[in-house]
């Protein structure tokens, strides 16, 4: 099974230090862009800010355009959002463990993000090789693992909403 492509619109907007979306680029596990127009077209954008929930029937869009994760300050994500047009679907619920925002719901770093998207469509491999390059990372598939197998086993984005309300 061949990787999904992963992409970033990275914004400079956090500590360089603690930027999970460089050390992917570094490792070559994700392609970085500062400009959003360099998207790939129909890519899924991962985005709170949508209705639109991930689930695994977006495999397919998956395979074929990636995945892409905004990588901005939480405190400029909603202009960020606003901003940008595409193929938006939202990350079910699911805590984060980045030293950052340990322990809050829905704030993923963009690692984090990635991986979940990846584990939800069934490549579960990709999302914990991912995560494997930070000390806290597989720490994350460990704590979410109840909801991610869950959500990666639904049949619809209406299933995945059910779920979703079990866990919050």
């Amino acid at each position: 099974m061949e990787e999904i492509r992963l992409y970033i619109l990275h914004l400079n907007q956090d500590d360089p230090k603690k930027c999970t979306a460089k050390k992917l680029a570094r490792f070559n596990y994700a392609k970085l862009t500062s400009q959003s127009f360099r998207l790939p077209r129909g890519s899924i954008i991962l985005s709170p800010y949508t209705q639109r929930v991930l689930s695994p029937r977006d495999r397919r869009t998956a395979e074929r355009q990636g995945i892409t994760a905004v990588d901005c300050s939480w405190k400029n994500a909603r202009e960020v959002f606003y901003h940008l047009r595409g193929n938006f679907r939202r990350l079910p619920y699911l805590v984060a463990v980045n030293p950052t925002n340990f322990g809050h719901p829905w704030q993923l770093s963009s690692a984090e993000a990635l991986a979940a998207a990846l584990y939800i469509i069934g490549y579960k491999d990709q999302a914990e090789k991912i995560m494997g390059i930070f000390k806290w990372g597989p720490n994350f598939l460990v704590v979410n693992k109840e909801p991610l197998e869950a959500y990666s086993q639904a049949k619809s984005w209406e299933e995945i909403l059910e779920i979703e309300r079990e866990f919050m």
